[in-house]
């Protein structure tokens, strides 16, 4: 039986440990999961949130990051 060589299609999030470096290849598969927003994404599906609240709660993340660009813009 001859193996297939799958390549570099994963699918998912995934890491190659080089030299036994188990450390290195955390760091960089935390920095992936920190980069794709997989977390913040099953946080936010953990419960159900009314779309009034999701619209509200957009709206004032807005409002708070224009508040903090104008502030930076004036010092």
């Amino acid at each position: 039986m001859a193996r297939k060589n799958r390549g570099s299609k994963l699918s998912g999030l995934g890491v190659r440990v080089y030299n036994n470096n188990v450390e290195k290849a955390l760091k960089n598969f935390k920095r992936k999961v920190k980069d794709s927003e997989l977390m913040m994404e099953l946080k936010e599906r953990s419960y159900y949130e009314k779309p009034s609240h999701k619209r509200r709660r957009k709206k004032n993340l807005a409002i708070s990051r224009e508040r903090y660009k104008r502030l930076k813009e004036n010092n």
